[in-house]
């Protein structure tokens, strides 16, 4: 079986999985069953189906596993935000809508992802520019300066800026690689390169200390550095990067708990939520509280104690931040298990597509799209676990949210776009290969 029929085999079960959640929640809140949750189903599949013709036209060889595990995250979030509000399960679906465009429109602009390294530089100032309108405009959220309102719509800048970074990223680190594997100083006692190549990770903590202090919000900052110190190190394979990025990180970490009030809250949260059971730890201990609610396997979709009786969720922000909570309120722990086993297999699928990558630019987007997939997955549930500190950024494909959906189907474009060449690459290499030995 060719990989878009595989593709096309496991999202119809997606659909079907999807007609069933959603008409489970629809005949928990109207006691009835119509026809509404098959013809929602068949609209779901459709937006899907456009994506996967789009590959079958474009990247017929790109990974048949991705867009399928995103198409059930997406389905799971959708039921469960239907289950929270029916009206954000619209607006949702509408984002869906122009996620599939964003997704073609990719696919059809970039055509080889080798063009984007053409750019890499504009694209960086780009991701930069992004972080630095929410800096200046933005509007803070629960304390967080995530947001910027435009026209009526709130839009997350930095969802597609950590998209514009990791690629300006790849393309520089895989032109500098050599010169910063070769340790010619030594800083604070550890080996580094020159100061012109080992700069951009003073560059990257100067930021990740700049969104820290004045986003106020630990989890970007801690996904954006993170990222960074993981592609380093697959660059150069030079440990001393992590330790010394995790000893920076640390340090700024420190720095913005004792001076900056909102990080102090989060950290004080985290640590002691009971202390502030009745105002800033309510939230994550009704997190809390939900997920263990949930039991082994949950009372099902639409069936869990989510809402009161006036449809006020039970958690602040259910349908964004604690998402997680509500998911494993209702499919109890096997569920929770299960969604959390979908982000590893989507990350597995990354790095399995960066190491058959054909060159070092395509490797190195490859694995820092999959490492800040999984790393904004991890930081997001850590929070409503209290695993980690809370942030405040969403759990790609099911929080609700439409700059989180938009940018990750972009993000699994790029992924495909680099699946694509690498077999493309591959065949063409064993074609080159049998013509030399006709040849010869």
């Amino acid at each position: 079986m060719s990989r878009r029929n595989v593709e096309l085999a496991l999202l119809a079960l997606v659909g079907v999985a999807a007609t069933v959640a959603y008409a489970s929640v629809y005949a928990a809140r109207f006691h009835d069953l119509r026809r509404d949750s098959v013809v929602t189903g068949v609209i779901f599949l459709v937006l899907f189906l456009v994506i996967h013709v789009a590959e079958r036209r474009y990247l017929a060889q790109a990974d048949p596993y991705l867009v399928p595990i995103a198409a059930l995250l997406s389905a799971i979030g959708l039921t469960e935000i239907y289950r929270i509000s029916p009206a954000l399960a619209l607006k949702q679906g509408e984002w869906l809508l122009i996620g599939v465009a964003l997704f073609v429109a990719t696919v059809l602009v970039v055509r080889d992802v080798h063009r984007l390294d053409t750019y890499r530089y504009l694209i960086g100032a780009l991701g930069l520019a992004l972080l630095a309108v929410t800096i200046v405009g933005g509007t803070s959220v629960n304390g967080a300066r995530l947001w910027v309102r435009v026209a009526g719509f709130s839009i997350q800048p930095s969802e597609f800026a950590k998209i514009a970074i990791v690629v300006f990223l790849a393309g520089y680190l895989n032109q500098n690689k050599e010169m910063l594997s070769v340790p010619t100083a030594r800083l604070a006692g550890v080996p580094v390169p020159p100061l012109k190549y080992f700069g951009p990770l003073l560059v990257m903590w100067v930021l990740s200390l700049f969104m820290l202090v004045f986003m106020k919000d630990f989890g970007m900052s801690l996904l954006f550095m993170a990222t960074f110190i993981g592609m380093l190190y697959v660059a150069t394979t030079r440990i001393a990067y992590v330790v010394a990025g995790a000893v920076l990180f640390a340090v700024g970490a420190g720095g913005a708990y004792q001076y900056v009030a909102h990080v102090h809250e989060r950290f004080a949260i985290w640590l002691d939520p009971w202390h502030t059971a009745a105002t800033s730890g309510y939230q994550l201990l009704q997190s809390l509280f939900a997920i263990a609610d949930g039991g082994l396997v949950g009372p099902g979709f639409g069936r869990g104690y989510l809402l009161y009786s006036n449809h006020v969720p039970t958690v602040p922000e259910l349908q964004t931040d604690f998402i997680f909570s509500a998911i494993a309120n209702e499919l109890g722990l096997i569920g929770g298990v299960g969604l959390i086993l979908l982000y590893l297999l989507f990350v597995w699928r990354g790095y399995h597509i960066a190491l058959h990558a054909p060159d070092g630019f395509s490797k190195l987007l490859a694995t820092g799209l999959a490492t800040v997939f999984g790393l904004q997955s991890f930081i997001i549930v850590g929070g409503v676990t209290r695993l980690i500190p809370l942030t405040g950024i969403t759990l790609p494909f099911v929080s609700y949210g439409g700059s989180s959906l938009t940018a990750n189907l972009v993000l699994v474009a790029l992924l495909l776009m680099v699946s694509h060449r690498s077999l493309v690459v591959e065949a063409g290499s064993s074609t080159e290969r049998l013509r030399l030995a006709e040849l010869s």
